[in-house]
């Protein structure tokens, strides 16, 4: 058995104390203090995240715009350098392969940021699907990725910058990117992350990770920011109803059952998995994805069945107790008749049926 990788800032998370589990086949910090706090941070403040082990796939050359077009559900043709936009990869089927952000650098310049535990499948979903005049390659290896996250964000990340270039970042709107240098390196700075709290995720070369990790967190000290472990990360991204692959989405799920429509170039097609999605709509959705709050005391947990009635109907995906909200809060499927919001189901914990109903989503904030 191969032992799970590490980022450029393994040592700094031993050295902060951090509590190391493996995910996606790399060693990750997990908490550093307590999820709890670490959670509140981001919402009230700002924290601090390794995200190393995301991939990254850029295509070049005359051929990488129609690649990508080809690729992902998003329009990509009139995404101008410098945005970015959310899609999926699908396959024939119309299932997901992956859920994706793409950057458009230049007219022949793109990236996608891919989930770490698909890179590999991602590359090669990629390469079979590219023509001759699109150069692919994985630079996942090579790119460090940090997201400073919450409200105290840009505050902080102005410290690290010359004063030319706050005007610049204050500019930046959100899924846009820009260059700037951060502690001695040149560094992609985008507004976007995975917390509905806001914020920015920052690509720069994999050994400098290091120092703008502890920069950053010097800068901060001062206006509360911490860093931050997968264990909030993914509390912070449920509140904020986001997916998570291998939970939400997988090679068998349609981004229109995910509730993904809107990131789907429905009327324009043209990309891999288009007409059997089109196909499997009109033959009717089996199930469609809902969150839903629990109004018993329990805790709703991934793999927990759902019940309407004395019916079993779906399966939770994603479930966690809400830091924010005060109560356990999940994501689920289950048939589209009972989708409605305020409709009445059951969460089987621990042999019996704790009373939850279905709730508008995202449960905090938005989508960020």
């Amino acid at each position: 058995m191969s032992q799970p990788k590490r980022t450029p800032l393994f040592e700094q998370h031993r050295q902060l104390g951090a509590r190391m589990v493996e995910f996606a086949g790399f060693e990750m910090p997990i908490q550093y203090s307590s999820i709890l706090q670490e959670h509140a941070a981001v919402r009230e403040r700002a924290g601090l995240f390794d995200v190393s082990h995301m991939g990254q796939i850029h295509f070049s050359g005359t051929g990488a715009l129609a690649a990508v077009d080809r690729l992902v559900t998003c329009p990509v043709a009139d995404l101008r350098p410098g945005r970015i936009r959310y899609g999926l990869l699908c396959n024939e089927q119309g299932g997901c392969v992956d859920d994706v952000t793409v950057y458009r650098q230049n007219d022949d310049s793109l990236f996608l940021c891919v989930n770490a535990a698909n890179i590999e499948k991602d590359f090669d979903w990629a390469m079979r699907h590219s023509p001759r005049n699109a150069g692919v390659s994985n630079r996942s290896d090579e790119t460090g990725l940090l997201a400073l996250q919450g409200p105290e964000s840009s505050a902080i990340l102005q410290r690290l910058l010359q004063a030319d270039a706050n005007a610049k970042l204050t500019a930046l709107r959100r899924f846009g990117f820009a260059h700037f240098e951060l502690a001695g390196t040149s560094a992609l700075v985008s507004r976007t992350g995975y917390t509905g709290s806001g914020g920015y995720e920052i690509y720069l070369p994999a050994e400098r990770a290091p120092d703008l990790f502890s920069a950053l967190l010097a800068a901060g000290e001062s206006h509360g920011l911490i860093p931050v472990g997968l264990g909030a990360r993914d509390t912070l991204r449920l509140e904020a109803a986001l997916p998570l692959y291998g939970h939400e989405l997988d090679d068998r799920t349609s981004p229109l059952e995910a509730g993904l429509g809107r990131f789907v170039k429905r009327e324009q097609g043209g990309f891999i998995g288009c007409e059997a999605i089109e196909k499997r709509e009109a033959l009717g959705r089996e199930r469609q994805l809902v969150g839903f709050e629990l109004t018993e005391r329990g805790i709703a947990r991934a793999g927990h069945a759902i019940a309407h009635g004395d019916r079993p109907v779906g399966q939770v995906t994603s479930g966690a107790p809400s830091p924010t909200l005060g109560k356990s809060i999940g994501l689920g499927y289950v048939p589209p008749t009972i989708a409605e919001v305020g409709v009445q189901l059951g969460v089987s914990i621990r042999g019996r049926d704790v009373a939850a109903r279905v709730v508008t989503t995202p449960f905090v904030g938005g989508r960020a």
